[in-house]
């Protein structure tokens, strides 16, 4: 990773931005959403692989701040959501697609069917991911 900050930093003009936008593995909650209320099902397991990830980008990001390439100027944490309507549909896009890195046990699954059949008829199942952006400064 550093090396591609380092070609992202030649690339870049004199006091030229870097967006490090990306999602942070942090126990994802699993929400059964309406328009009445929003109620929390579970938290997702983070498995190692995704940890790691997480754990070498921040190396990599201190690593050039103490270089001396790019000076963090803003940071902060959002929340991004992802919608399903259904949570068989989000158990299988899970299984799909993050199989790899983030992991919905049984119980967390088996509550969200629960909180969803009896949920107004507009709830959707969601998954509130911890995202994180920041702004740094070439020097």
């Amino acid at each position: 990773m550093v090396h591609a900050l380092d070609e992202i930093r030649r690339t870049l003009k004199s006091d030229g931005i870097l967006i490090d936008l990306r999602p942070v593995e942090d126990h994802w909650a699993v929400e059964v959403a309406s328009q009445q209320e929003v109620q929390t099902a579970g938290q997702l397991t983070d498995m190692p692989i995704g940890r790691a990830d997480d754990e070498a980008a921040f190396r990599a990001m201190r690593e050039v701040e103490s270089r001396g390439w790019f000076a963090r100027e803003h940071e902060e944490e959002f929340s991004f959501f992802y919608y399903w309507d259904t949570p068989s549909e989000m158990k299988e896009f899970m299984d799909e697609e993050w199989e790899d890195f983030e992991k919905m046990e049984d119980g967390v699954y088996h509550t969200a069917q629960s909180l969803w059949s009896i949920a107004d008829a507009d709830a959707q199942v969601r998954v509130r991911v911890k995202m994180l952006i920041t702004r740094w400064r070439k020097k």
